[in-house]
């Protein structure tokens, strides 16, 4: 019998699809107990014959593919907890590959925490190319999101949320909520927060978030993300997501004065970084200002390519 549905949402990145897949492949836990559904979110390249060879490939083991023509990865999101079939979801992103105990080790969560409700696991960036010299914790995290609690089971502390690309609930709680269809990515626009957003309102209603550091995902990041254009883009768009998420919950002047708070922290953070790490701390914290402090519709025209 199923008991845990993954979920991967895609868009135009096959290869990157069938790297995931292989490492889905690899799971140690009996392919009789889960299923894999890959939301393709109205991809126009080879995503469904790439998805059907591996299929064809792998009979062992339960492949579906659903597609979604609504763009953004909160439509895709929502379309996958809709088709999983289980009480029982975990869901990474395309361009990850996971560790083969990971499907087994949100399984065991489950069962051994009967009242948990949502959880997330650690994430380990990898860089291809190696990692930039200019980044620092704090650069890295918005491009990678790095995270590790830890080796034992715990709640994410205040101020810490799972990340979107390696996450577990149940069904049931994760439809109650949803993903706001305001928010995420569509296509090359790298507008985000649809995952904090999401972890933000279980946590306002006092549901745990919890640690399993045995679900692992290495989130991959190819070379064409850390350039200079990309790293400003990318810091840009994170102050529009913030802005966009305050918008939708009422909270702008709240977001806007933390920012303030996090201009007051990065002075003595920036002094105490080697100078190549200095200037970038500087053009994200400046970037992200820019995007929260700007006004509704500027650069926010989704395009899916």
């Amino acid at each position: 019998m199923l008991r845990l549905t993954l979920l991967i949402p895609t868009h135009n990145r096959s290869r990157e699809l069938l790297r995931a897949l292989e490492s889905v492949a690899r799971q140690e836990l009996d392919p009789a107990l889960w299923e894999c559904v890959v939301v393709d979110n109205a991809s126009t390249d080879d995503t469904a014959e790439t998805f059907d060879r591996f299929a064809a490939a792998h009979p062992a083991l339960h492949l579906r593919r659903v597609y979604e023509p609504a763009a953004g990865v909160s439509h895709a999101r929502n379309r996958g907890l809709r088709e999983a079939t289980t009480e029982l979801i975990a869901s990474i992103d395309d361009d990850e590959r996971i560790n083969p105990g990971f499907l087994a080790a949100y399984l065991r969560f489950f069962d051994e925490h009967p009242a948990a409700e949502v959880a997330g696991g650690r994430i380990i960036a990898e860089y291809p190319c190696g990692r930039p010299r200019w980044m620092s914790r704090w650069t890295e995290q918005p491009i990678a999101n790095p995270i590790d609690l830890g080796e034992r089971i715990r709640r994410f502390p205040v101020g810490r949320l799972p990340g979107g690309g390696n996450m577990a609930f149940r069904r049931t709680t994760a439809l109650r909520y949803g993903f706001a269809t305001e928010l995420g990515r569509v296509g090359n626009r790298p507008i985000g927060g649809e995952e904090n957003d999401f972890f933000d309102r279980l946590r306002a209603d006092k549901v745990a978030l919890w640690y399993v550091p045995e679900a692992v995902m290495w989130h991959i990041i190819p070379p064409e993300k850390v350039t200079d254009e990309a790293f400003r883009r990318l810091a840009r768009h994170i102050g529009i997501s913030q802005r966009l998420r305050a918008e939708l919950r009422g909270g702008v002047l709240r977001a806007r004065l933390r920012e303030v708070l996090k201009w007051v922290a990065t002075v003595p953070i920036g002094c105490m970084l080697r100078s190549a790490q200095r200037g970038p701390l500087w053009i994200m914290r400046r970037e992200i200002a820019r995007g929260l402090f700007s006004k509704s519709g500027k650069n926010e025209a989704p395009t899916q390519k």
